[in-house]
């Protein structure tokens, strides 16, 4: 096959779509595709030499996109490899504009797609121009300040291209990347989730085995030790995650996981965010960057199999511990990730399977036999999920996603799967009382349908379920129950398309070579034809009990509701496929049954006369020529004979029977063409008598009958659907149609039966067309031309025919014919449109109908608008035909769509994702290439704009203006739609749009001017006119918008007119991307290009451009570039112009700014007027205005800002010590080579010749990590831009921005506005107020500040929140934006500023402090901290000095907070001293200053962390601190009394004792650990360890919210250690403190010690149970504290005992039950007969203390199965029951138990029943019934 086709065409194609060569018409796809692919080749290459990016390039990529989705990767390697490089080279020009960008990405996404098509051997591309691309628009400088406005979607298109060309990068890339990034890995910075997120996008995973040494293992371990030994989720740890599933996926088997899978399992255990114990207290972060789960489950679908087998063990450990979650009467947030981890994870296994047994083999690393997943491992994963998607299917989510997991499972292994789901499924048909679950059932049902049928070795006995299951599902149609019906269709529908109905049974006596399976099966398809007329009488019942609504005849409704339309549909799809399906002798039992039905009665034709004819449709489809016979005799007669009396053709209401059987005739004609010929004279008369029937349903019923007769003779369909080619309708003994159930489809075998339009047919729809079509064009014709009367009833009959006509006809009538219309757009290359061949000749010697029609409308259209506007229903009816006219070729689009979106529904249902090769089953296969007859129907690529669509658009546009809103709405719709078709038509209708908005247009009206506002606004997916990106259209609409407030149309009084305005503003500034003012192509492209044009078959026609040619191009270019730029000016002035007109309504003053800054843009300076105009707007009086203004000028001084030079400097020469480490062994944190950058106060640049010897690094995270090769700093002062520069020396724009900001009104008004409130309580401190000031100061240096100095020491001393910020904001950037200050001038700076900010901090407020610390925080943002010594200094003076009160206290600290917190590890002297200067204040009386330190303390220690290849940090470390903390805290720690925590009153003055010291101290350390848990990145497990026992003894029980500050916290700071993440050698310090505790005085202690190991082993599963000492030693606990004295200890531990055992932490095995048994048996003392008088002893006996453990233990052990019942489940229960007679508590216990029991085990009891013997379910009965009161 191959073969022949690389003959014909001349190259072997890449891979093209295979459903084109099963099309009638196949023949000739090979000539046109490869004329089409020349043209593009041609084009192309001409297009990117002459350097035309826009329109050639555009167009002909456009060009490109469409053959691939027409015929695939249909061109040669050669060119695959060309086309790629062409558009990377593309992509990659730096100053493309990012929408062309996109648009070329997307393309290039799609041609690198299939990468086993190209190995690395035939493409290599470069890493670097990508990631600059990405660099460049992700992290863009200058989008904050609005000079760029990036598209949203372009985020995931680079992605997504990242991802497709990372296969191809050299493999000296993966070194590279790590050099470019590496210096990048700050933890404490934002540069780390960067460098990690590039780490994650780019390194490549796939190389081959030979180049893992260059690949993977270069990274591998530093990376997963960083991941490992990160505790607290910071946000990048996800992008590792993904990174490593990403390499496991790439290199099954060559990478060992085994060391880390308990800590990945641990991990994504906890990522699930499951609630676990009593307390709930969830730290935020876990939530927000919790893992993808998409990724987890890539990850562990790719650790499966191998030698070890330990995922699989783990695996099944993380099901059996989140089994319960899955139960449906549990819900949460977390369900949904639990449901996608169930629903994806089959499914990714199946990919791996499918990937090792079935995948053609390509040029991608194969797995290694050693870790190809054997059967039994196959048969393991199965098992381990059966459970959790087995409760899953109830699931209140719905079943969805257990139907998809159970679809892949079975495909795996059916016989564990299918059975357990059957023994839901038959209870669940029986049921009438839960409708739920039998939704639930049948959807899943649906899933493994195919598995179930096709049997195979694994399940043979699966097909006989098949017949029992449909009968017991007929009953689900069921009129009363909508939801049950449709899945009831959809599972019998599913069911039958799979299986051939025909009787066998008769092969039993014929064939003797039937195994006993077959058998079964050939007997019970006996029964078929009783299923078939069952159905139908069940449908006939839905139907009659739709009828019911009478009442419908009388109330005109036209439309069914939509769940009566549904249940249509689904009715009429179900019953066609069982007829397709049938056999011809029970095919012809139901059809004489649904004559019978349809015949004997009759139906009003709206709602249940609908559903009759298409079931009759469905027989007439399936075997025409058997119903044409019975069903169009019949109709006819009937009509004839009522219309045998002339009258009734004249009447408005006819008569029922007439309409049905018109009706039904209508539908049954919709049948394969040949088979009508025979009733071509019937069918004529009866339209010939109808079509001018007086009554609207009747002529309508008519218009049908034509148009399918029509359509029946002129498309190009399939006729038949069956599943086996050619039917059923061979002997038994030849053909045995069971062996056929299930049976995919064979593509290449696919023998479908094409109806193609014959002669005869085509002669036939014309002689129609000549006999109704002509007379009724001739009609409208003379009234057009008023030569004849026509009433409206009358023309909107002829109208409704002639739609008709040309909806049936459509595809024999050749497209509109006319000129194309020329320049419109100027373009060296040809611009042609592509036409396809669709299996239609037009045929040139009959008329045009298509013209014809077009020609009368126009005509017809002016007379209506001219004498009757307001005969809407023919204006409707001629938008939809000129709708026609313009686009149907025999289908349209939206119908396309959705049979496309239920197409790809139906493939998913029913796909067999392990096999692959596309399975099909043959209806869908037949579908499918139905679907790419239609697609090419559709294709209408650039076709070109002719005369006759230009008069048609005008028409529309003036049907667009129209007086009548509904069809103006109509009109524009298909107005959209056309304009989306033809080429740059925009360009020519824009003007007549602005036309109607031009004020000196007087007879505008308000519709037309509203219409004409539609027009520009477009519909949600189609074009926007106001937003074309293209300079000459936005240049026309954007100033007409605003003009068009003048016009005298225009009315801000209609709320109507203003939303459009602002809905219009809106789309332009959403859909606004910036437009390219450079439009080159530079030289590497056109070298490929010519490539193109030379190399591989098939070759262009178009010749090579010429040396003239090509410098014609580059002319061009020059000239496009500079008319860009031109226009851009131009379009500024316009809408400045517009600004200048007084008499403009603020609302288009708002509009015009808002446009205006759209066009600030970061390679060009905006021109000087606009300058003016926006600093001007600085003092405007509305606040929309100065808020625009104030985010422009901070652009515009980005856009003259001065750049300054950067000079590269050798890290290693820097530093003083020269025996540095040696490169290339890592060593992170605090080292002796970059020691220099840190904070020294002996050595700090305070004089002008230090200053200028001092190397300043501004970015905080150079050096940390490591060093870059080349690291760029700023060269000295006098080789910098000069600064304060004369007037002379400045440029127009900076003389304008100098002028205003020296000029003192004008600042004092800027100040005075700045200050003013906007929102009371809603302000925050602005980052636009923030970049406008840093703006100023850094291009003026010091001019501004003798002008704001009064101004910012007026503002400082006043308390007002609005004057503080603005006075913040001023300063925050002063300091930001002295970076390149002289010495001189930055100290007479900080002389001016230390003493405003001491005013400002000794002023601060509770509105304002929060806009101090941005502000500090912001100044102190990546500067070197050298830099900015003074604000250190300053601030550090003594921030807690209880001058002020303890709030500015509190205050003052958290500024300080904010600055240090920049500085990161550069700044250990400052840290040390703070951590001196607030360790004796930790006894701080006042709650707030408490928190604050304490969440300051987390910053201090933030520096100490625990990564891997780091040095120990020389910042505070948190053991020295807990050691002198836990001194302090000795008092507490020693004695045994309770800790009450101490109240002082304000005035007590005396030493307190060293005890009621510790307490406050305690309450200052509770708040460190609290405000540490989110955000440190490693926990100091050994620290807080000495701590907890002291937690302990506070924590309170209860959950009581009235406990003091110090409980409560304490609790607090439990919860949230237990849930941290614990390493193997920190399980045994953790679990000694714990026995410690457990041995504790206090029964609260001990209590908690149980509630804290729920949490913490739950949270740390994987890791403790691979470790078996640590379980044993849990294990060890829980039964000693079961022994408790105190009653809540037991009961605790009873429960902690009942969790461990339902998530499989512990097990029940025979010693521990033993155990339990042993203690229950314990005596108790005989009750001796007390005297009255005795004290009673409340202490109860040792001995009911053990009796009671026992007791709790077996009570335990039942609890922890809430929802089935093991083995010794019922043993337990029988023992338990003995004791409900014992002394309290015991009897309390277990009658609780067997409450609980009872309650959880109720709704399946019929399944646990099972599980008992007769005896004990007596016993259990009589346990279980209340005893009755009235005995």
């Amino acid at each position: 096959m191959k073969k022949a086709q690389s003959d014909t065409l001349g190259f072997v194609p890449q891979k093209d779509i295979v459903y084109n060569k099963l099309l009638p018409y196949a023949d000739r796809l090979d000539d046109e595709s490869s004329e089409i692919l020349s043209r593009i080749k041609g084009n192309l290459g001409r297009a990117v030499q002459l350097r035309e990016i826009w329109p050639g390039v555009l167009f002909w990529t456009r060009k490109l996109s469409t053959y691939m989705r027409l015929y695939g990767r249909k061109f040669s390697k050669e060119d695959h490899v060309l086309f790629i490089k062409l558009l990377y080279e593309l992509v990659t020009i730096p100053k493309l504009e990012i929408s062309m960008m996109q648009g070329l990405a997307r393309l290039l996404i799609n041609l690198l797609k299939k990468k086993e098509l190209l190995s690395r051997e035939d493409l290599e591309l470069p890493w670097r121009p990508l990631y600059e691309l990405h660099d460049r628009i992700l992290f863009s400088k200058t989008e904050h300040l609005g000079l760029n406005w990036f598209p949203n979607s372009v985020e995931s298109v680079l992605k997504t291209l990242v991802k497709n060309c990372r296969p191809y990068f050299s493999e000296s890339a993966t070194q590279e990347m790590l050099d470019e990034w590496r210096p990048l890995l700050c933890p404490f910075d934002v540069t780390m989730q960067r460098a990690i997120s590039y780490f994650e996008l780019f390194l490549p995973t796939t190389l081959p085995p030979t180049l893992h040494h260059k690949g993977f293992k270069l990274w591998f371990d530093e990376l997963i030790n960083l991941w490992v030994s990160v505790q607290n989720l910071p946000s990048w740890e996800v992008h590792l995650v993904n990174l490593f599933a990403r390499l496991a996926n790439d290199n099954i088997g060559y990478i060992d996981w085994d060391p880390y899978i308990p800590k990945i399992f641990t991990r994504i255990l906890r990522s699930l965010n499951l609630p676990v114990g009593t307390s709930q207290m969830m730290v935020p972060r876990y939530v927000t960057n919790a893992y993808d789960i998409s990724h987890v489950v890539l990850w562990v679908s790719s650790l499966l199999g191998g030698p070890s087998k330990q995922t699989q063990a783990q695996l099944s450990g993380l099901f059996n511990s989140i089994t319960s979650f899955f139960h449906p009467s549990n819900h949460g947030r977390w369900l949904m990730k639990l449901m996608k981890l169930l629903q994806r994870l089959p499914a990714s296994v199946v990919r791996r399977l499918h990937r090792e047994r079935y995948r053609k083999p390509s040029w991608l690393t194969p797995i290694p036999d050693t870790h190809k997943l054997t059967e039994e491992d196959i048969t393991e994963f199965v098992q381990s999920m059966m459970q959790p998607v087995l409760l899953a299917m109830f699931s209140k989510t719905g079943s969805l996603d257990a139907a998809q997991a159970l679809q892949n499972l079975a495909l795996m292994r059916p016989e564990l799967v299918i059975p357990p789901v059957l023994e839901k499924t038959y209870p669940a048909l029986e049921t009438l009382t839960e409708p739920h679950q039998l939704t639930a059932t049948l959807s899943c049902m649906i899933g493994v349908a195919r598995s179930l049928v096709s049997g195979g070795q694994r399940f043979p006995e699966g097909p006989t379920h098949m017949l029992p299951l449909l009968m017991r599902a007929l009953p689900g149609v069921d009129p009363n129950d909508f939801s049950k019906c449709m899945i009831t269709f959809q599972f019998i529908a599913t069911f039958v398309t799979l299986v051939p109905l025909v009787d066998c049974s008769s092969a039993l006596h014929e064939r003797t070579d039937l195994t006993e399976v077959e058998r079964e099966m050939c007997s019970a398809s006996a029964e078929f034809e009783d299923f078939v007329l069952q159905f139908m009488d069940r449908c006939f019942a839905l139907i009659d009990s739709s009828t019911l609504e009478q009442t419908r005849e009388e109330t005109e409704t036209e439309k069914m509701t939509h769940l009566e339309s549904l249940v249509e549909l689904g009715l009429s799809s179900t019953f066609s496929t069982i007829l397709t399906q049938c056999s011809l002798d029970i095919f012809k039992v139901a059809l004489e049954k649904v004559f019978n039905f349809a015949t004997t009665n009759i139906f009003e034709t709206r709602v249940a006369g609908r559903m009759v004819a298409d079931m009759c449709r469905a027989a007439a489809k399936c075997h025409p020529a058997e119903s044409l016979k019975v069903f169009v005799p019949h109709c006819c007669n009937a009509i004839n004979q009522i219309a045998v009396n002339e009258e009734v053709l004249n009447e408005e209401e006819l008569d029922k029977e007439f309409l049905w059987n018109l009706q039904l005739l209508s539908e049954v004609t919709r049948v394969d063409g040949d088979k009508l010929i025979p009733y071509r004279s019937d069918l004529v008369q009866i339209l010939q008598l109808t079509l001018h029937l007086k009554c609207k349903q009747g002529y309508i019923l008519a218009c049908n009958l034509l148009h399918h007769v029509l359509r029946s003779t002129a498309l190009i369909y399939p006729t038949e659907y069956c599943s086996v080619p050619g039917g059923f309708h061979q002997p038994v003994c030849d053909y045995l149609p069971i062996k056929d159930w299930g049976r995919p489809g064979d593509l290449w075998n696919l023998d479908i039966r094409w109806h193609v339009p014959s002669v005869e047919e085509i002669s036939l729809a014309f002689y129609l067309l000549d006999l109704l079509l002509q007379p009724e064009l001739q009609r409208l014709q003379r009234f057009s031309k008023g030569e004849q009367e026509m009433s409206r009833d009358d023309v909107l009959q002829s109208l409704t025919i002639i739609q008709h006509c040309l909806l049936g006809a459509g595809s024999l009538m050749a497209p509109l014919k006319g000129e194309p219309i020329p320049d419109l757009v100027h373009s060296l290359v040809n611009l042609d449109e592509t036409t396809l061949y669709t299996g239609m000749d037009y045929d040139k010697t009959r008329e045009n109908y298509r013209d014809a029609i077009c020609n009368v409308m126009k005509e017809l259209l002016h007379y209506i608008l001219e004498h009757s506007e307001d005969d809407t229903k023919s204006l409707f009816s001629i938008i939809k035909i000129i709708s026609d006219l313009l686009h149907f070729k025999g289908s349209h689009k939206h119908e396309f769509d959705s049979r496309w979106k239920s197409f790809n529904l139906v493939k998913k249902s029913m796909e067999n994702r392990l096999h692959g090769k596309k399975q099909h089953i043959r209806a869908l296969l037949i579908d499918r290439v139905m679907l790419q007859h239609e697609l090419r129907k559709l294709t209408v690529e650039g076709c070109q704009y002719r005369t006759t669509h230009q008069e048609l658009m005008k028409d529309l546009l003036r049907l667009s203006t129209s007086t009548y809103s509904q069809i103006r709405s109509r009109a524009q719709s298909v107005l959209f739609t056309a304009l989306g078709t033809y080429n740059f038509c925009c360009r020519d209708l824009i003007p007549h749009v602005l036309e109607f908005l031009n004020p000196d247009n007087s007879r505008v009206t308000q519709q037309q001017f509203k219409g004409a506002l539609y027009c520009l606004l477009g519909n949600h997916s189609g074009v926007c006119l106001a937003n074309l990106h293209d300079w000459e259209c936005i240049a026309l609409t954007w100033p007409g918008i605003v003009r068009s407030g003048l016009s005298s149309a225009m009315s801000l009084e209609k709320p109507s007119i203003v939303r459009l305005f602002d809905d219009l503003a809106d789309k332009i500034h959403r859909q606004y991307e910036t437009i390219g003012i450079d439009f080159s192509i530079p030289g590497e492209c056109c070298a490929v290009a010519k490539l193109l044009m030379t190399t591989g078959s098939p070759f262009p026609n178009e010749p090579v451009p010429s040396e003239e040619e090509s410098e014609e191009g580059l002319k061009r270019q020059k000239l496009k570039n500079s008319e860009a730029v031109e226009k851009y000016k131009g379009l500024i002035g316009d809408l400045i112009d517009c600004l200048s007109n007084r008499n403009l309504p603020w609302k288009f003053e708002h509009i015009s700014i808002g446009f205006l800054s759209l066009l600030l843009r970061d390679d060009h300076q905006l021109p000087p007027a606009a300058v003016t105009f926006f600093v001007k707007s600085l003092n405007h009086d509305s606040l929309y205005v100065r808020k625009v203004a104030i985010s422009a000028v901070a652009g515009i001084m980005k856009q003259i800002k001065r750049p300054h030079k950067k000079v590269p400097v050798s890290p290693k020469e820097m530093s003083k010590y020269c025996e540095t480490v040696e490169f290339g062994r890592i060593a992170a944190g605090d080292r002796p080579d970059n020691q220099w950058l840190q904070y020294n106060s002996s050595n700090l640049p305070r004089k002008q010749q230090e200053w200028e010897q001092c190397v300043f690094v501004e970015k905080t995270h150079w050096g940390y990590y490591c060093w870059p090769r080349k690291m760029l700093i700023y060269a000295p002062a006098e080789e910098q831009p000069t600064q304060n520069l004369s007037r002379e020396e400045m440029t127009e724009r900076e003389l304008i921005i100098f002028d205003h900001f020296t000029d003192p009104v004008f600042i004092n008004q800027f100040i005075e506005f700045l200050s003013l409130e906007d929102r009371k309580g809603k302000d925050k401190f602005s980052p636009r107020r923030f970049c406008l000031f840093k703006g100023l100061f850094r291009n003026f240096g010091d001019a501004f500040l003798p002008v704001l100095q009064p101004h910012m020491e007026r503002l400082v001393s006043d308390s007002h929140e609005s004057k503080q910020r603005c006075v913040a904001e001023i300063i925050s950037g002063l300091i930001r934006g002295c970076k390149h200050w002289s010495f001189s001038k930055v100290e007479s700076l900080w002389k001016l500023l230390c003493p405003l900010l001491r005013t400002a901090l000794s002023n601060i407020t509770i509105e304002t402090y929060a806009d101090w610390g941005t502000c500090i925080a912001t100044a102190c943002e990546s500067r070197d901290p050298r830099k900015l010594h003074r604000l250190f200094e300053m601030l550090m003076e003594s921030p807690v000095n209880g001058e002020g009160g303890s709030f500015v206290d509190a205050c003052r600290l958290y500024v300080l907070q904010g600055g240090l917190a920049q500085q990161e590890w550069r700044v250990p002297e400052l840290l040390h001293r703070l951590l001196q200067y607030l360790e004796p204040k930790l006894t701080q009386v006042y709650k707030n200053v408490r928190e604050r330190i304490g969440s300051v303390l987390t910053y201090i220690f933030m520096i100490d962390v625990n990564l891997p290849f780091t040095q120990p940090t020389s910042s505070p470390r948190i053991s020295d601190f807990t050691k002198r903390i836990l001194l302090k805290l000795k008092p507490l720690t020693e004695g045994d009394e309770e800790i009450q925590n101490h109240v002082i009153e304000e005035n007590e003055v005396e030493e307190q004792d060293e005890r009621t010291q510790a307490i406050k101290l305690l309450k200052t350390v509770l708040k460190w650990l609290i405000a540490s848990a989110g955000r440190s990145f490693t926990t100091a497990v050994p620290e807080q360890l000495q701590l907890l026992p002291l937690l302990f003894k506070i924590a309170p029980v209860e959950n009581d919210d009235s406990y003091d500050e110090l409980k409560r916290d304490a609790k607090t700071c439990l919860s949230l250690i237990s849930q941290g993440l614990l390493y193997t050698d920190q399980i045994p310090l953790v679990l000694c403190v714990l026995k410690e505790i457990a041995g504790s005085s206090s029964w609260h202690a001990r209590y908690t010690v149980l509630t804290y190991l729920q949490i913490m082993v739950f949270y740390n599963l994987f890791t403790f149970m691979n470790d078996q000492k640590a379980v044993k030693d849990v294990r060890g606990l829980v039964i000693k504290l079961l022994e408790d004295e105190q009653l809540e200890v037991r009961e605790m531990a009873a429960t902690t005992l009942s969790g461990f055992l339902q998530c499989n932490f512990l097990s029940m095995d025979a010693p521990m039950q033993a155990h339990f048994e042993a203690l229950c048996k314990t005596r108790l003392p005989k009750k001796r007969k007390r005297q009255l008088g005795f004290v009673v002893d409340t202490i109860p006996s040792a001995d009911l203390v053990r009796r009671h453990a026992g007791v709790l233990g077996l009570s335990a052990c039942i609890l922890s199965s809430p929802y089935d019942v093991p083995t010794w489940m019922p043993q337990l229960l029988m023992d338990l029951s003995a004791h409900l007679n014992d002394t309290q508590p015991i009897e309390m216990t277990v009658k609780k138990t067997l409450s609980n029991f009872r309650r959880t085990h109720h709704d399946n009891w019929q399944q646990h029943k099972q599980q008992f013997t007769d005896d004990q379910l007596l016993v259990l009965t009589d346990l279980l019934v209340s005893p009755c009161y009235y005995a």
